[in-house]
């Protein structure tokens, strides 16, 4: 492969390539090392089932946005009541908010762990680094940072190298779960990190962030309105939205198997099983296997943080902007779009702040986890419903095959969320 066909390829990567990484934030970090950690090798299963699941359901969100030149919220806004958008968009924002809060507090304590100071501080520093970064930097710059920082999560690929895996056992115990689960942990412990992993894996935020930024690079592309609905023009970007989607989300479960393993392999064989926030399994890691895969597990959790909040915050503007009709894109200056900015000023200043009271980490996650896994069910559902619509998608609605694969996530979310409900109750 020479140098232009690999820049060719990367050109190609974009949105999906950005939401695959974003999912693997510091507070998915932290549900992945708890995995490990606790049921060594026995969750690995989980990241198998949601790879092909996350692949249908994000392709479908991209093709929505790319097709209709809308974002998710706005489609969701043609086949559903009034109310029912707002709550679905208002229960976003909440989670998001939350999850920024627990994402910019986690990049805060592994900055700490390697170079000390003042916690709250860096909260801060970290907090008005996002604000800053979306308000003022273009569209380009914004996604080429983006892409740059998916380079971070290779840190825990650095991680698997530095330390010896037993890989015959992995398989073995990953096939046979139940067969290894320690006599301290209860099936009820088990149900609930499964669907911890299932809801962190497959969330409702990079539905809304790829649908948006698809229809951001429609509207840049001047030829795309007049040869939108030409055969070889749709059939070449709907190839791209394919390969992008299926490379960032094999990327995404790919580092988040390598998070499992490596946690499985040091921290579980330590008997360290309790682990709650990412920043503690990096602290956890020193000792264990040794101060270089500690300063690469601390700064992936930084780097992944740093792509993960404008993610989060702007997916949380895309669609309260996309309600009320407002322009929104990060393509727009502060100026012609005040709404959308400052959704995402709003949300990461109140995340920050959050951050800064010292929110309980593992009440962050867990409340995250239940509006996330309860409104992705719904979600799920009307982008169904949308992609097999011909009135909105054209031609271009979703195959057969597709539609069995969305409905069998959708199926396995539902499970998912019931199973979690029942845990609580």
């Amino acid at each position: 492969m020479n140098g232009k066909t690999v820049n060719g390829f990367a050109q190609r990567l974009g949105p999906g390539l950005i939401t695959g990484a974003a999912d693997d934030d510091p507070s998915g970090i932290a549900t992945y090392s708890q995995a490990g950690s606790q049921f060594r090798f026995g969750l690995v299963w989980t990241l198998l089932l949601t790879t092909p699941l996350m692949i249908g359901i994000q392709m479908l969100s991209a093709r929505i946005g790319w097709v209709t030149g809308e974002g998710l919220a706005a489609n969701i806004a043609k086949v559903c009541p009034r109310w029912l958008t707002m709550l679905l968009v208002g229960s976003l924002v909440v989670a998001n908010t939350i999850n920024i809060a627990a994402d910019i507090g986690a990049m805060a304590e592994a900055l700490r762990l390697l170079v000390d100071g003042s916690h709250v501080l860096y909260i801060v520093g970290f907090g008005g680094l996002c604000i800053l970064a979306q308000v003022y930097f273009s569209y380009e710059a914004t996604v080429g940072i983006l892409k740059w920082l998916t380079l971070s999560l290779f840190s825990y690929v650095a991680v698997i190298l530095s330390v010896q895996v037993p890989w015959r056992q992995a398989l073995h115990e990953s096939l046979q779960p139940w067969s290894f689960l320690p006599q301290n942990v209860s099936f009820g412990d088990y149900a609930s990190m499964v669907v911890a992993v299932l809801g962190t894996t497959i969330s409702p935020y990079l539905f809304f962030w790829q649908a948006s930024q698809e229809v951001e690079d429609r509207h840049r592309r001047p030829e795309a309105a007049a040869l939108h609905d030409h055969p070889a023009y749709a059939a070449e970007h709907l190839s791209r939205i394919k390969q992008d989607t299926y490379v960032g989300m094999l990327f995404s479960n790919a580092v988040a198997l390598c998070i499992v393993v490596a946690t499985a392999v040091t921290l579980n064989r330590s008997g360290i099983t309790d682990i709650q926030t990412s920043a503690q399994a990096a602290e956890a890691l020193r000792p264990v296997a040794g101060d270089f895969a500690f300063a690469v597990f601390a700064l992936g959790i930084i780097g992944t943080g740093l792509l993960a909040v404008p993610v989060l915050a702007g997916s949380a503007a895309y669609a309260v902007s996309e309600v009320f009709g407002w322009k929104a894109g990060l393509s727009h200056g502060f100026r012609k779009a005040r709404g959308f900015y400052l959704i995402i000023i709003a949300a990461t200043a109140i995340g920050t702040l959050m951050s800064v009271r010292e929110l309980d980490p593992i009440k962050a996650l867990l409340w995250s986890a239940i509006v996330n896994g309860v409104i992705s069910v719904p979600i799920m559902v009307v982008m169904l419903w949308i992609g097999q619509s011909r009135r909105i998608m054209g031609k271009l609605t979703i195959s057969r095959r597709h539609r069995w694969l969305g409905w069998a996530a959708t199926a396995i979310m539902f499970l998912a969320v019931g199973t979690m409900l029942l845990a609580l109750v």
